[in-house]
This record gives structure tokens, sequence and C-alpha cells, in this order.
């Protein structure tokens, strides 16, 4: 079949639409919506952002009110592909003024495509594609992003040209063009950053590596996952690394894969997960020192016996932190601590998902009376040997955090396998926005 046929079949099938419902009828003075960075679970059609209604009193609380899927129309390297589809969607983030929605694709190398898409949110009931970018490709594998204050934004790629070590960290100015990655010459000894935090106030910028990318693809054959354990310390201002700071034990590289600053910190210190040692660290950027915080393995049960601790957030205040436990995909939990003292954090309430979950993103809700948790990690199936295979229940689940007690939010019923016109889907970056 022609490509240009093919095309025609999909959008017969309603994937070059947008599928809606019908819009909340009520009136209120304010709008929540939720965006989910998705993909098709057969990458038959477009990766597609996701409008949720997530107004508590609205009578379309928790329903899909439209997709709006990538356009055809994107450049690709590889002829027999579209550029929309099989992008494995992955983190979001959202511009310092609320307008603009970036959104990565963390296997866009794969198929040599385009890894940053770029959303106007400014009706986020509506939003519009504007652009994308990052091909031809000199850094890969997209992940996590924080937006600058003049617009913009820092984005973390874990992998250099072909995933492997190093990685970079991409600046988008306020059009969202590339402006440079940086550092400008990169460390040689496993820097691939995954998690990123800034104060700008305070000139500081911190990442995290994680894992080297290229070896989670089985590449060279035989080779195994190699994770990392370290927080690396940036002069913003000149973005330049100043300071390497090792996280737990280096014979057993912790997979430092998130890292948060806590709000108002006096010493500017923050939180690092690390997914392969089961532990959350405290990060002392003046110090250069990252002791133990807590260890999640005293959760792990016969039928889930590793936990991973994967992605966090940090209340405005700077006195709560949620957190996604995945047990390697066969169970998840997500935890909510007290973190007032910074040295010993205490779990104040544990919530269980079930078997066969697999959470890894999360957001607190614009009241922080919510915490919203996306149920799917990542499944490698884009390529022949890709080594992670953790998918989950693809659900969208909320839980109320009143008197710190993690309460599932019974109205709130999203489920990407049932839920999405073009078929079972995979969410991924969630964002919430108040209009």
């Amino acid at each position: 079949m022609k490509k240009a046929s093919v095309f025609k079949s999909l959008s017969a099938l309603g994937l070059a639409a947008a599928s809606v419902v019908c819009m909340p009828s009520y009136a209120s003075a304010t709008q929540d919506t939720l965006l989910v960075w998705a993909s098709d679970a057969k990458h038959r059609a477009p990766d597609f952002l996701t409008v949720v209604d997530f107004d508590a009193g609205s009578p379309t609380y928790g329903k899909v009110l439209k997709t709006v899927p990538l356009p055809f129309s994107l450049p690709t390297a590889i002829p027999l592909s579209t550029g929309a589809i099989g992008n494995e969607p992955h983190h979001v983030g959202v511009s310092a003024d609320g307008k603009t929605l970036a959104a990565g694709g963390l296997l866009s190398i794969l198929r040599v495509q385009n890894q940053n898409f770029v959303f106007d949110i400014q009706n986020p009931r509506s939003p519009k594609f504007v652009k994308a970018n990052t091909l031809p490709v000199t850094a890969s594998i997209a992940d996590e992003y924080v937006p600058l204050s003049r617009g913009g934004f820092l984005t973390t790629f874990m992998g250099g040209v072909a995933g492997e070590a190093p990685g970079r960290v991409v600046e988008y100015d306020g059009a969202y063009n590339e402006v440079g990655q940086w550092p400008l010459v990169p460390p040689l000894d496993d820097f691939n950053p995954h998690g990123i935090a800034i104060d700008e106030a305070h000139n500081l910028l911190l990442t995290s590596d994680f894992v080297c990318p290229l070896h989670t693809l089985d590449v060279p054959t035989g080779s195994r996952v190699e994770f990392r354990g370290a927080v690396r310390v940036w002069d913003l201002a000149s973005r330049t690394i100043t300071k390497k700071i090792p996280v737990g034990d280096p014979s057993v590289p912790a997979g430092t894969i998130n890292v948060e600053l806590i709000p108002g910190d006096p010493e500017l210190r923050a939180y690092v997960t690390g997914v392969n040692d089961g532990r959350l660290y405290l990060v002392k950027p003046l110090a250069g020192t990252a002791p133990l915080a807590i260890d999640f393995n005293y959760l792990a049960t016969a039928a889930a016996p590793k936990p991973w601790p994967h992605l966090f957030k940090i209340n405005r205040a700077g006195t709560r932190l949620a957190l996604t436990l995945n047990f390697q995909g066969k169970d998840g939990k997500v935890v909510l601590l007290n973190i007032e003292n910074r040295e010993h954090p205490t779990v104040l309430s544990v919530a269980n998902l079930g078997p066969n979950s697999g959470p890894h993103y999360l957001a607190f809700s614009p009241d922080e009376d919510k915490v919203v948790v996306a149920d799917y990690f990542l499944v490698q199936d884009l390529f022949p040997t890709g080594v992670v295979q953790v998918d989950g229940d693809r659900k969208i689940r909320v839980f109320k955090t009143a008197g710190d007690v993690l309460t599932p939010d019974t109205a709130f019923d999203l489920d990407f396998n049932r839920d999405i016109g073009t078929g079972p889907a995979r969410p991924h970056g969630i964002a919430i926005v108040r209009r």
C-alpha cells in the first residue's frame, strides 16, 4: 500500500482529527484541565496530547474532552515513517507563563525523528500543535523539562548522537528554538542526565545521571543496563558543571533518576531518588554530599521484591513530598512523605495500586489537595532487543491528600486502555493547567 493511501486510511479511522465529547455546560470562575502526553499502544496512530476535564464539580470530570495528534507532515529521515508515530511520548514541561507545553519523544532517535514537540496551551481545552525540532540529531533520548523565567526550557537529553554517554542539557529560547547544548565540553565520566532542577535566584542548576540509554537497547549484543549514581552541580549562568556529587554505593550505582530542589530551603538542598537501590537521598550542593534520607526496601513483598522509587514532587511550602514506587511493573504504590525534617523524612501515607501497576509520572493539583499519577513507565518495543519492558495498567489515578492521607478519588475514572477513540494507549507525561 502506498504511503498516501495509508495516511488516508488512518484519517478515515479518525486519527487525523481530534476525538471530542460534549464540553461541560456548567459555569465556573476557573477551569482545571489535565493534559496527558500519550502514544498509541500498537504504534499505528500518531502520538497525541490528551485533554481531560479536571474540574471536580463538572459533569464530565475525568473524561477525555479531545485528543490532539501530532501531524503527519513532520519531517523524518526514514521514508516509511511519518514522524508522528513511534516517538515514545515521555516527559512534559509547562512554560513559565503557562502558555506553552513542551513534550519529549524518548525514543524518537530510533526512527531519526524530531524529539521535542511544542503545543500552544493558552486555551488548554483546545491545544494547538506549534512545532517540532531537534532534527538532525546531535543529542538523543529527550527527558525532563524545566522552564526558564524569561521563556523557553532547559531539557535533559540522556544520550549523545546514538544514545551513548555523554548526554547533554539542551536549551530552547522563548520561541522554542534550540540555542545551545550544555556543557560545551561535556564530561566523559558517565554523564547521562535525566532529572533537572533550577534555582535562578541562586544561580543553581542540578542534574542527576540515571542510566546509559544505549545499553537499555542491548547494544552491543550481550551488554547490560548501566546505571549511574551522581548529581551534577552547575553554575547556571555559565552553563558549566562545577561539582559532581556521588550518590549511594559506587559498587551498586543508585540509578539517580529524579532530582528536585526543596522550595525555600536556606541550604539549597534537594532530594534525589535511586531507582536501582530503592532509596531517597538528601542532596547538599554546598557541602557536596548526598546522605541517605529514607530506604523504601522495607515495603518489598514476596510478590514485588524490589521497589523502584521513580519520580516525585515537592509541594510549594517544601513540607510534603509525593513519590511513585514502581515494583518493576509487578506492583505499584504512591507514597506521601513529611519532609519538614530534611535529614529524616517520615512516611505519612502509602496508597497501593495493585498487581500489574507501574506508576512513574505524577503531579500535584493546582491547590495541592490532590496527587495525579500516570500508571505507565516504558515498554521498549520500537527496537527488537529493548531491555525495559515495564508497562502498567495505563490508568490515570487521582488521590486526595486531606489529613495527610492518600485517598482515592472515586469520582475520577480514566483508563487509557478504554477511553481513547483510536484504541489502547500509553499515558506518560501529565500537566494540570488552571485558567
